[in-house]
């Protein structure tokens, strides 16, 4: 009989902590929490995008929104989140569907991890 193992899937999350401390030096702790907040919901809805793009199958939006994805990613100092973003962004570009789903999947549960910590630990 054939033994199946499952794996638990945990990476952790990186947050360049300088980052978010130079927005909040740059901007003052309560626009920098305006900032942050536009750019989380903009990071939400670009990563429901690539998925929407990934859903119907069209891998140059994929890209696109992949692209878009990351570099809000930066900005705001989820060096994880864009990482992978760049890494779907690839596997649509090359096409390599296999790829694609795993990166995917990676992409959905870093990138939530990554909106729930960066909220939930605050700035500053």
């Amino acid at each position: 009989m054939t033994q199946v193992t499952a794996l638990a899937v945990d990476e952790p999350i990186r947050v360049d902590a300088r980052r978010v401390s130079d927005i909040v030096n740059e901007l003052g702790e309560t626009a920098a929490q305006t900032v942050i907040g536009i750019a989380l919901e903009q990071l939400a809805g670009a990563l429901a995008a690539v998925d929407g793009a990934m859903t119907r199958g069209d891998l140059a939006d994929t890209v696109l929104n992949a692209d878009k994805l990351s570099r809000l990613a930066w900005q705001i100092g989820l060096s994880s989140l864009a990482g992978v973003a760049i890494d779907l962004g690839r596997c649509a570009e090359g096409q390599d569907l296999t790829s694609l789903a795993a990166v995917r999947a990676r992409l959905m549960r870093v990138g939530n991890r990554s909106l729930t910590q960066i909220w939930d630990g605050g700035i500053g």
